[in-house]
């Protein structure tokens, strides 16, 4: 069956002891795929290794790209030579003869020959490739660009009249004063504060200030309630004075015992 497909036109029997005799030699010969060998037909591909046909019909080992894939010798024909390039002679420039006149006292010879300088080939100058013309895009983007108005930084709006009015019409408003007499402990205190600001700090005040203070109050019942608390105070301090009295007569009375024992 393979030598059916060989003869079908894939790889000869000669064209196969060629290859070989190329792997003997250390070089890997280039194959075409045919028409065979399906979508990759027309690669290029390496013969790496020659397996037996009698295991398989697909016995050439082929490097394509990476991979190293057996395939029949029917899918594969020998990659044709690249053809010579031919180089085209350069054919040197005639050299231009300038002849040179013999002195006059010189006879000229039956036969002269001119005598020439030749003259060293210029070398032409390399071509000047023309700037590329601005395509449509950039030109279009030009006129874009010059058709465009420059953007203004926009400037900060001024605060409106009308809250400025209101501001002006409604000044601020100073904070309250609170004057406060309280009475605790037996102790009138006097304290004083604008607002959150201590003006005067509670401090104590005899009971006639107090009331001399409420009685400038025209508030009856504030009058009463501290005229009740100075007469409470002032009987308090009338026993306090009894006692004191008479704790002290008895420390006298003590006193002048012993002196009398002495």
């Amino acid at each position: 069956m393979a030598a059916a497909r060989t003869a079908a036109g894939g790889l000869s029997t000669v064209e196969l002891e060629q290859i070989r005799d190329t792997l003997a030699a250390g070089r890997k010969p280039k194959v075409v795929f045919t028409e065979a060998a399906g979508q990759i037909a027309g690669q290029l591909g390496q013969v790496v290794q020659l397996t037996d046909p009698e295991l398989s019909e697909e016995w050439v080992v082929v490097r394509f790209g990476r991979d190293e894939l057996p395939f029949s010798p029917a899918d594969l024909k020998i990659a044709p030579k690249a053809a010579p390039v031919r180089r085209t002679p350069t054919v040197p420039a005639p050299r231009e003869e300038t002849p040179v006149s013999a002195p006059s006292t010189v006879e000229p010879s039956a036969d002269p020959a001119p005598v020439g300088v030749a003259a060293e080939p210029v070398p032409a100058a390399a071509p000047v490739e023309p700037a590329p013309a601005n395509t449509a895009k950039d030109t279009a983007k030009d006129k874009d660009t010059a058709k465009e108005p420059v953007k203004e930084s926009a400037g900060v709006p001024a605060p409106r009249a009308t809250a400025a009015k209101k501001a002006a019409a409604k000044p601020k408003a100073s904070p309250g004063l609170t004057v406060t007499l309280a009475y605790a402990d037996g102790e009138w205190t006097v304290a004083a504060n604008q607002g959150a600001k201590a003006l005067a700090k509670p401090y104590v005040i005899k009971a006639n200030e107090a009331l001399k203070m409420v009685g400038m109050l025209d508030v009856p019942g504030v009058h009463e309630a501290v005229e009740e608390i100075v007469s409470a105070a002032r009987a308090e301090a009338e026993s306090q004075a009894e006692r004191l009295r008479a704790e002290l007569a008895e420390i006298e009375a003590r006193l002048a015992e012993l002196r009398e024992a002495e």
